[in-house]
């Protein structure tokens, strides 16, 4: 009896794993029908864009895999949200994105240890010495990840919320170089440390769910380590806990559980791919106007969409940056010169491009970002970039690749968001490339070959340690 009970315990199983693979199955198929199905919206079709649709696509695979099967609010870890390896979104090129499952209901502590972080103060760096990433933020946030459902409706005011966030131009480090960090729905009376609520009650109701209570306790916190100069910080080696779980483990694998994991799993990769061609498509624009497009917020060609503070409606992102977003559109021999003009000083500026997919051209062994450390600034002030298909010789080249489009991101990182008259300023003007010195400033230098290799060379060490796995 005993035998025949077990016995049919395992075909059960079977039948379940089985029927669960084959839905991972379907799921992964029509994830990979957002490569090349146009009802999914994908980029235009090219031979390139479609090699770079399938390395894309399996991006998304590997961080679901991290995502369904190894993710445990009670004894969380700290995972690469976007890397070197999956990147998307037009990823940041100077960050590195982390997240962490969490029960907002529960106490947390986040832990680290940096090196000199005087520029978390705004004081100049001691010369000589390791230092911390060039900025840091966490943020506890209340629902699904950008992208999971695969649905625009997302976006709608109030299906997501940050319950709070905390920079490093707040976080109080000790001498040694350490800092913790609590995570609880209140600070408790008398604790004067490190703090960020996981707790926010909203006063309207949901927009998909109308029953859904007021209370929103976070789902997971999540972060960026930024750097600037890449030949000087150091990743941070974080650390979280749950209070009370230290020392449990969980229950013994199940098929039930295994069958929900792989269901998860497909789903995952399924909704991003959907999600972000329809984001790039409908919203923000890329091929022209649609209906339910953002009106000033549509990405134009050669030129820069209004200036905006980050927020569910254009896709999430780091809630203390300005963004502006554009389209590059390129002959084989035309440029495009970019001026930025800042007129307040930001914790940090960067700027990225990336192919339509979304994913950060290559950043270790190509110049496809330029940081406020990377880039130089011209005598009168002006930052100025140049978006080319060759190397002009010129400071602040930016390399398409051979991409003839892509996307543009500057991105300016602010604690606390100055007044728009204080906001910085962007521009973009296509050029013949044989014309582009008559576009730049007249002091402007001429870059070697040598030094472009070596702009290389510490770009490569610095992206293999920022995402070495032991």
């Amino acid at each position: 009896m005993e035998n025949d009970e077990g016995d049919r315990g395992t075909r059960e199983a079977m039948r379940e794993l089985r029927a669960a693979w084959d839905e991972m199955i379907e799921s992964l198929q029509q994830a990979r029908d957002a490569i090349d199905h146009p009802e999914w919206m994908p980029p235009p079709a090219s031979s390139r864009n479609l090699a770079e649709g399938y390395r894309y696509l399996m991006g998304f695979v590997h961080s679901a895999v991290e995502r369904a099967f190894h993710e445990d609010p009670t004894r969380p870890s700290f995972r690469n949200a976007l890397s070197i390896i999956n990147r998307a979104t037009i990823d940041n090129a100077d960050a590195i994105y982390f997240y962490a499952p969490i029960d907002g209901r529960e106490r947390y502590w986040i832990t680290g240890r940096v090196g000199d972080h005087r520029e978390w103060r705004g004081e100049k760096p001691a010369p000589g010495l390791r230092r911390a990433p060039h900025y840091l933020i966490f943020e506890a946030s209340a629902g699904a990840l950008a992208g999971d459902s695969g649905e625009l409706s997302e976006l709608a005011r109030g299906v997501k919320a940050q319950t709070g966030r905390l920079d490093s131009s707040e976080i109080e480090v000790a001498a040694d170089g350490s800092f913790e960090i609590l995570l609880a729905p209140e600070r408790p009376e008398g604790y004067p440390g490190n703090f960020i609520p996981t707790l926010k009650v909203i006063k309207h109701p949901h927009p998909l769910d109308p029953e859904h209570p007021p209370e929103r306790f976070a789902t997971y916190v999540s972060g960026r380590q930024l750097f600037n100069d890449w030949g000087w910080e150091d990743a941070i080696h974080l650390s979280i806990r749950r209070e009370g779980a230290e020392g449990s483990a969980p229950d013994a694998y199940s098929p039930a559980r295994a069958a929900a994991e792989l269901r998860r799993f497909g789903e995952l990769v399924r909704g991003q791919m959907r999600f972000w061609n329809a984001f790039w498509t409908i919203p923000m624009g890329v091929y022209g106007p649609r209906e339910g497009g953002l009106p000033g917020i549509e990405m134009p060609r050669n030129a820069f969409n209004q200036m905006n503070a980050a927020s569910g409606a254009t896709g999430g992102g780091m809630s203390t940056n300005l963004y502006a977003g554009g389209i590059f559109e390129l002959g084989p021999d035309e440029a495009l010169v970019i001026e930025n003009r800042v007129s307040l000083e930001p914790q940090y500026i960067g700027f990225q491009i990336a192919n339509l997919w979304g994913e950060s051209m290559d950043y270790a062994n190509t110049l496809g970002s330029l940081n406020g450390s990377q880039s130089e600034v011209d005598p009168d002030g002006v930052i100025r970039l140049v978006v080319a298909h060759r190397d002009p010789g010129v400071p602040n080249w930016l390399d398409t690749t051979g991409h003839p489009e892509g996307f543009l991101t500057p991105r300016w990182a602010y604690s606390k968001t100055p007044p728009t008259d204080q906001w910085p300023s962007i521009t973009a003007k296509k050029v013949r490339f044989d014309e582009l010195r008559a576009h730049l400033h007249e002091s402007t230098r001429t870059v070697t070959p040598e030094e472009r290799r070596e702009q290389i060379r510490v770009r490569q060490s610095h992206v293999q340690q920022r995402f070495r796995v032991f």
